[in-house]
């Protein structure tokens, strides 16, 4: 017989976090790299077999599956009244180019634990719980991140994401449908009660701190730029140097400026340049182009555009002394986030019932959350990674902190599903 609403505070049902790290080393075959990280960017191959392998185990649990007009799906365990908005947890599977094995798909994989535990103990909540995988949430191979989370929030209009091309020219929608998984339901219109994301930190402080859990209470500020620096290609053994439009030279110091800017503006702000391309690329050419990237970011949006400020005046000024053209393109703005207070206590009492080493904390890194905040309840969960390093191969975690994560998730989502109805 299946049990039904309870808020788990006095109940023995947990993750089994073997089950969980079987998970976790086995999608890292898809889009394995030599050096033990993974290379799965959006909407290739290596992301159509895991979008698979999901699907397959969701159902082996359940559950039904779904996607909608941006790839991004739903994996839903019925409740006692489907008639309620769902639960909702979830992440992404896409990865950095020299990504790692946890970054994004821990919180997927946290959250396909919390729904076998589910299943295995027979307990039907109240709500539906869905499990969500959204597309494109790195934004390394089609920029900007969090690209369908936001189409989904309305931050993004959908005709203009599917008309983003990558690198090398290729179309979005075209490698969307490439894969199979443009669904018909239109991107937005999937209700939702609460959302909650199991996340590695990505920064360093639960680590030193020894704290198991970060209790996150929102997402600090960032904003993208695209740079194309433009000076003229010449021959590097004939043109004096005082006649030359060197555009690497230009973007050199510009890329200096940037992180002197965030230097400028400590403790919490920081910049970087991630991509950079030269062109003709020539070993003996005075470089015409170069095209180079900048993030910046801070938990006070004031901050971010102080910042904003000042970059672009270095930048007009560095390319009028180096006699270059310089256009600057705003391609990302994603103001600083506060979660749900509600959401952000849920998982504080959820770490405290579970007696784990827990502080509050402000996310560095975007995520889908900062989203899903704009239409819905929402926290996440933070658990250490090794040194603080990520979007790096040698990403690592510990197996009992996943585990204490994914019951951090587990013990919210119930507790969710007993407030959202006495709320609604």
């Amino acid at each position: 017989m299946s049990q039904v609403g309870f808020t788990g505070k006095n109940n023995n049902l947990c993750v089994d976090g073997q089950a969980l790290w079987a998970d976790l080393m086995q999608t890292a075959e898809f889009g394995g790299t030599p050096k033990g990280g993974v290379k799965r960017l959006t909407l290739t191959h290596e992301d159509k077999l895991v979008r698979d392998w999901f699907i397959k185990t969701c159902k082996e649990l359940g559950c039904t599956v779904s996607y909608d007009s941006m790839g991004n799906l739903f994996a839903r365990r019925a409740g006692q009244d489907n008639t309620l908005a769902p639960i909702t947890m979830g992440s992404h599977l896409d990865t950095q180019p020299t990504g790692g094995k946890f970054d994004g798909i821990l919180g997927v994989l946290g959250g396909l634990s919390v729904l076998r535990a589910l299943h295995k103990s027979g307990y039907v909540t109240r709500h539906p719980i869905e499990l969500i995988n959204w597309t494109n949430e790195e934004g390394s191979r089609f920029s900007p991140p969090m690209m369908c989370s936001g189409v989904f929030a309305g931050i993004f209009k959908e005709e203009d994401i599917l008309e983003k091309r990558d690198r090398a020219g290729i179309r979005f929608q075209d490698e969307l449908e490439k894969i199979g998984y443009r669904g018909e339901e239109k991107c937005g219109e999937h209700p939702l009660a609460a959302y909650f994301e199991l996340h590695i930190e990505q920064g360093p402080i639960l680590e030193s701190e020894e704290k198991t859990i970060g209790i996150v209470t929102g997402i600090q500020g960032a904003r993208w730029y695209e740079v194309t620096v433009t000076g003229k290609d010449a021959h590097a053994g004939s043109t004096p140097m005082p006649l030359r439009h060197d555009a690497l030279v230009a973007a050199a110091g510009m890329i200096t400026a940037t992180s002197q800017v965030a230097k400028a503006h400590a403790p919490s702000a920081v910049g970087t340049v991630g991509l950079l391309e030269n062109r003709p690329n020539s070993s003996n050419v005075v470089p015409g182009e170069v095209f180079f990237t900048i993030d910046i970011r801070d938990p006070n949006d004031a901050v971010v555009l102080e910042m904003e400020k000042e970059l672009l005046a270095r930048i007009k000024t560095i390319a009028e002394e180096n006699n270059v053209s310089v256009d600057v393109v705003q391609i990302w703005d994603a103001p600083a986030v506060h979660f749900n207070k509600d959401c952000v206590a849920i998982v504080e009492q959820a770490a405290t019932e579970g007696k784990y080493l827990a502080r509050r904390i402000v996310s560095g890194p975007g995520h889908d959350a900062g989203y899903m905040a704009h239409v819905t309840p929402t926290a996440m969960i933070f658990v250490p990674c090794k040194d603080g390093l990520s979007h790096n191969e040698a990403e690592s975690i510990l197996e009992q902190d996943a585990t204490a994560g994914a019951n951090v998730l587990l013990e919210a989502v119930l507790k969710a599903d007993s407030f959202f109805n006495k709320a609604e």
